[in-house]
């Protein structure tokens, strides 16, 4: 079992001398010190050395502490993806049950709050770290598969974990998402992918979906698989060692295809010839290791299938970390391999047909609030826009909870080219009981879904302020105080669409109403608006995007996203949807900006893939807030809507919003 969150060991220097000998039980330990080890990311690693009193029961030199990442970014992202509280359970709920290549566990320890959590693990050491660019010697890839099939053998068609929820993530991976990582790959890396291998990935990737559900059939082995079993996680014992082998790294461990390890270090940690020479061999020794009742043709036809997943992998960890000459050299070289993989083996032929995805609908239960994680940066927003270029006017309204830190953000915001912005900006309300009633000092916000997905009404009646300079929003300046009533109606004009890379959907929209304002009043019919819903963990802090929805004049609705998440290429996601026709998915978004001293936007430029189609903004209204963390972290948020223009000569209005991190 995970052990009690009080228990938990955030830092090395939380540790304490008897609070290890207590752990490890191998006599006193009466001092230690800590040394960081290997380059991880989303966690840290220690070799701690111990020393014991005079006469005490002889103990390990040294254990290995595990711990979260100090970095916010990287623990946010540890928690939400559950990496952290994968890796605890695992070593404290199922490596007990296994051989092979696993350490042993004196303690594990995980909170699902903060995101802390150790593991004290035995040491590894002598040990050699394995060489992915170099590739395995056949001996050592002898001893790697004959250890994973030993750690994987007790397990193997189990029927237990398969009902383990953490062990169970469903992958955020299908056709769409893939299709937008392999068009940056494939631009980046252009000539240096073969022809024929190119040919692999093209049609892995227009069949992905058909076979993920192909591989998922019930009549499909399935067992325990670490997910990322290559050379640069795999530890081989030196003389003196405990293990001869140990595998590092069990945050992406899961319940799935059986032979999904096997197919992945065979097909990359070695150079082709290598494997083509040994390759019979080394599955007979897999094949033994088990010691299950499967056959070797069922070792053999497993492996072929599962031999996409390093093509898979190669894509997809290519275009989510940071690119260095290194990595270039590493992706392109597990690429040949993976393709030559597959096609030594002839598994294109059990390759579905090609098919396109279906983009991804919300259901009508995703309108209401969804149950919140444990996470603290986890948060439900709900945003609504409108712009009227007749009347010079347009706004925007969130509704924003954050119930681990028990807040609410509320945000009302009308401008225009002749007219100062007029804010409701509170990051600091009360949570709401209902976040359909919400009720502050200075405002009344309602949000009322009459018909899910199709209707949805808002009101606000509350005491904003006057800002003739926008910018003085993004410094937290005061402006004059002012009445605001707002009671609008958003009528679904296109399809809604949801995200496939998080919990979230966009919905075009024919917005009508009244809004009175500082004396004024503007009665909208028909006027262009986007909504949309948004619910996990959200780390404004940690990554820079431009969002638009856009809408021309023809009906044709434009939604796209320029994501900027340090360390990785541009990601793009949104649609494009005709009038009358079907909506398509965008593989690429990319947003050229100009910004003024103050910290606003002063032009913009989108240009989306595949369409090849280009859209300038002329921007008519700011409306900004400032974002600030609770650890001190600034973010700038510019919103403003535009009248935009397209290269084939169309024109229209919506939209776009900046999160600029404040480094």
């Amino acid at each position: 079992m995970v052990r009690s969150p009080d228990l938990v060991i955030a830092r090395p220097a939380d540790l304490r001398a008897d609070w290890l000998t207590d752990a490890h039980g191998h006599g006193a330990v009466t001092g230690f010190s800590a040394q960081r080890i290997g380059t991880g990311q989303m966690s840290e690693c220690y070799r701690i050395t111990l020393s014991y009193a005079d006469g005490a029961a002889p103990g390990p030199a040294s254990v290995v502490l595990k711990v979260a990442a100090a970095d916010p970014s990287s623990r946010q992202t540890g928690l939400a993806l559950g990496l952290y509280e994968r890796e605890v359970r695992f070593y404290t709920e199922i490596a007990p049950r296994l051989a092979g290549p696993v350490a042993h566990c004196y303690h594990g320890a995980y909170d699902p709050q903060t995101g802390d959590f150790d593991l004290l693990l035995a040491d590894a050491v002598p040990a050699a770290v394995g060489d992915e660019l170099v590739g395995a010697s056949a001996e050592a890839a002898l001893l790697a598969v004959t250890e994973l099939g030993r750690m994987q053998g007790p397990l193997l068609g189990s029927d237990g974990p398969a009902d383990a929820d953490w062990l169970n993530r469903e992958s955020p991976m299908d056709q769409g998402l893939l299709e937008q990582l392999w068009a940056g790959f494939s631009e980046r890396y252009g000539t240096a992918i073969a022809a024929e291998h190119r040919l692999v990935c093209e049609r892995l990737v227009a069949a992905f979906d058909s076979y993920v559900a192909a591989e998922s059939a019930p009549e499909r082995p399935r067992g325990l698989v670490h997910g990322d079993y290559r050379l640069d996680n795999l530890l081989f014992g030196e003389a003196g060692a405990e293990r001869r082998l140990t595998a590092v790294d069990w945050q992406t461990v899961t319940w799935g295809a059986a032979f999904t390890d096997a197919a992945y270090f065979l097909g990359g940690a070695l150079e082709i010839e290598v494997r083509r020479k040994n390759y019979d061999a080394l599955l007979r020794a897999y094949h033994q290791a088990l010691g299950r009742a499967v056959t070797l043709d069922d070792v053999r036809d497993g492996v072929r299938r599962q031999s996409f997943f390093g093509v898979m992998m190669a894509i997809v960890s290519s275009m989510l970390v940071e690119r260095t000459d290194r990595g270039d050299e590493m992706f392109m070289t597990l690429l040949r391999r993976h393709c030559s993989h597959v096609l030594d083996t002839d598994a294109l032929a059990v390759l579905p047909a090609a098919g396109t995805p279906e983009p991804l609908r919300p259901g009508v239960d995703d309108e209401a609030a969804h149950p919140p994680g444990l996470e603290e940066l986890w948060s439900e927003s709900w945003y609504f826009d409108f712009a009227d270029a007749g009347q010079g006017v347009g706004g925007w309204i969130r509704l924003g909870l954050v119930p681990n830190q028990d807040t609410a953000w509320i945000n009302v915001l009308l401008c225009g080219p002749d007219m100062p912005t007029l804010a409701i900006v509170d990051f600091a309300a009360p949570l709401p009981t209902d976040p359909a009633d919400v009720r502050t000092d200075e405002v009344h916000l309602t949000l009322r879904p009459y018909e899910p997905l199709r209707e949805y009404r808002v009101t606000v009646h509350g005491r904003g302020e006057i800002h003739d300079d926008p910018a003085a929003l993004l410094t937290g300046t005061s402006g004059r105080p002012i009445d605001l009533a707002l009671d609008l109606t958003w009528t679904t004009a296109a399809t809604p669409y949801a995200y496939r890379i998080t919990s979230r959907y966009e919905i075009a929209c024919s917005v009508g109403g009244s809004v009175i304002a500082d004396g004024r009043r503007y009665d909208l019919s028909g006027t262009p608006g986007q909504r949309d819903h948004s619910w996990g963990v959200r780390d404004w802090w940690a990554m820079d995007w431009v969002w638009s929805a856009l809408h021309l004049d023809d009906g044709t609705h434009l939604h796209g996203v320029d994501l900027r998440i340090p360390g990785a290429p541009p990601m793009g996601v949104g649609y494009l949807q005709p009038a009358g026709r079907p909506l398509s998915e965008l593989t690429t978004v990319t947003a050229r900006s100009v910004f003024a001293d103050n910290g606003l936007p002063v032009t913009a430029t989108l240009s989306v893939q595949p369409t090849g189609l280009t859209v300038d903004a002329d921007i008519r209204g700011h409306a900004p807030v400032r974002l600030t963390a609770r650890d001190g972290r600034v973010s700038l948020f510019p919103r403003a809507w535009a009248a935009v223009t397209t290269s084939d000569g169309r024109s229209g209005i919506g939209w776009l919003e900046w999160n600029r991190n404040a480094h």
